[in-house]
């Protein structure tokens, strides 16, 4: 199986967008919160500070680069 150079550079991404998205924070009480109905404020307006901020700019701009591609690896097979 050979890999051409977008093929490595969209696993890495891919690797990037996990560890960011791990690295985030809740904002709920999870999975528990969510199927027994407690911490219903999912519309509530928490604003993002410091590394949060950070952190979802990098998970949003890594996001489109993993998008795009995608779409470019799939023009180019």
């Amino acid at each position: 199986m050979e890999f051409s150079f977008l093929d490595i550079v969209f696993i890495i991404v891919s690797f990037v967008i996990i560890i960011l998205s791990l690295l985030q924070g809740g904002k709920s009480e999870g999975a528990s919160g969510a199927i027994t109905g407690a911490g219903m404020n999912v519309f509530v307006k928490t604003k993002e500070r410091g590394s949060e901020l950070i952190i979802s700019y990098l998970t949003l701009g890594f996001a489109v680069v993993f998008f795009l591609l995608a779409l470019l690896t799939n023009a180019l097979a």
